[in-house]
């Protein structure tokens, strides 16, 4: 297989993945064949495409491929015929006209189809994200902090609750959609995360999930316009995307928020960001969302490093976690409060962090800790701290970017 091949194969997987199993279950009404069918196209093309070249259009060569081989499964022997019959008459009958462009495709209806509030939030986010955005079960897992196999059953009971419960595969009318409100976002914020720092792999930044994230957030927002957490998160994003081409470099590496080039931050980006998060603020409803993107907003207009106005970012995470309590806020909270009161006020709270075990295995605590160590002048310490980052570290990017780290101060 080319280099070439194996490039549009992969690029194509983390484009089209989403749309692909989503128009799958809209046809047959399957998860887990939905799933099996989509993994089969991929296969398919990695086997086809080196011979007959990479189709122009590769998102609806993969779906033809995907709807054949599932239509095939279910027609194949009895049961499969009995299934088939069954789901031609209980599939629900779609007379409505063609939507509009500005209304969701089968992604969305997938996504408003998994935060059914029937399901937990968590499981509602897990199963989008392994449906929609093809994570895998670890990259989820450890999106959520918890154990491999936790969540595995977490998705397999989503899945089955949607079955039996008959769970209708459609974006709800919009006298509903404010009760799917935290879903849609939770599973929108999860997935930009993942795209913005990746959980694995080579690559600090996978671009189709962040951009993906952005879409759909763009559309949450067009269908929720009195939702303003919906233009909290929205905000958010544009923020963090606007520095997208600064958080590495060339080859690769990391380049910390402090030393990235300002000067080639998407400025449209962080003008949309503040147009959104002023609307969103002015309905006078505020959520985590809009404090967070509050957060990114004094990072994103701080012409300088030095102009960041730490002390109000850090009395902001104060509020986020009285709204959301998280340790992972907390932990942000501690880089707020070193920047703005010293390294030491900032040890102090990561220390009792690492006491609560909340965060164990996280590998952001031992690197915060490392960096407040070594800022300290506590090197021998700082070194041990991020060695024990280093094992934790879950990209080449940030492990390359600790082990410099160490190397610096050897």
């Amino acid at each position: 297989m080319t280099e070439s091949v194996a490039t549009a194969v992969d690029e194509a997987f983390r484009t089209e993945w989403g749309r692909v199993v989503a128009t799958l279950i809209r046809i047959t009404g399957d998860w887990d064949l939905a799933e099996e069918c989509a993994q089969e196209a991929f296969a398919k093309a990695l086997a086809t495409w080196p011979r007959d070249g990479v189709p122009r259009r590769p998102g609806a060569w993969l779906t033809t491929a995907a709807r054949n081989r599932a239509l095939d499964k279910l027609r194949r022997g009895t049961a499969e015929a009995n299934r088939l019959r069954e789901l031609a008459v209980t599939a629900p009958v779609d007379d409505a006209p063609p939507e509009p462009d500005d209304v969701p495709d089968d992604r969305l209806r997938l996504m408003f189809t998994c935060c059914h509030p029937a399901l937990p939030l968590e499981a509602q986010v897990a199963l989008t994200l392994r449906t929609l955005a093809g994570l895998t079960t670890p990259e989820i897992a450890r999106a959520f902090l918890v154990p491999e196999p936790a969540m595995a059953q977490r998705i397999v009971r989503a899945k089955r609750k949607i079955r039996n419960a008959r769970i209708p595969y459609r974006v709800p009318p919009a006298e509903l959609l404010p009760e799917r409100t935290a879903g849609v976002l939770g599973v929108l914020y999860l997935l930009f995360n993942e795209g913005y720092s990746a959980s694995a792999g080579a690559d600090l930044v996978r671009q189709a999930l962040t951009a993906e994230a952005i879409r759909l957030a763009r559309v949450v927002l067009r269908l929720l316009p009195d939702a303003p957490e919906a233009g909290g998160l929205l905000a958010l994003m544009l923020f963090h995307d606007a520095r997208r081409a600064t958080r590495t470099d060339d080859d690769g590496d990391l380049i910390t928020l402090a030393d990235q080039d300002r000067t080639r931050w998407d400025r449209a980006l962080i003008d949309e960001g503040v147009a959104v998060l002023d609307e969103a603020l002015a309905l006078g409803r505020p959520g985590p969302y809009q404090l967070q993107a509050a957060i990114a907003a004094c990072h994103a207009t701080a012409s300088r490093a030095a102009d960041t106005d730490w002390a109000r970012i850090a009395r902001l995470y104060e509020l986020v976690a009285k709204l959301n309590p998280s340790p992972v806020v907390e932990l942000n909270r501690a880089v707020a409060v070193a920047m703005a009161d010293g390294p030491s006020a900032g040890l102090t709270l990561v220390d009792a962090l690492a006491d609560g075990g909340q965060l164990a295995g996280y590998h952001l605590l031992p690197a915060t800790r490392a960096d407040f160590l070594r800022r300290l002048g506590r090197a021998g310490e700082a070194a041990e701290a991020y060695r024990a980052a280093l094992e934790l570290a879950p990209t080449d990017a940030e492990r390359r970017y600790l082990a410099r780290r160490i190397g610096e101060l050897q």
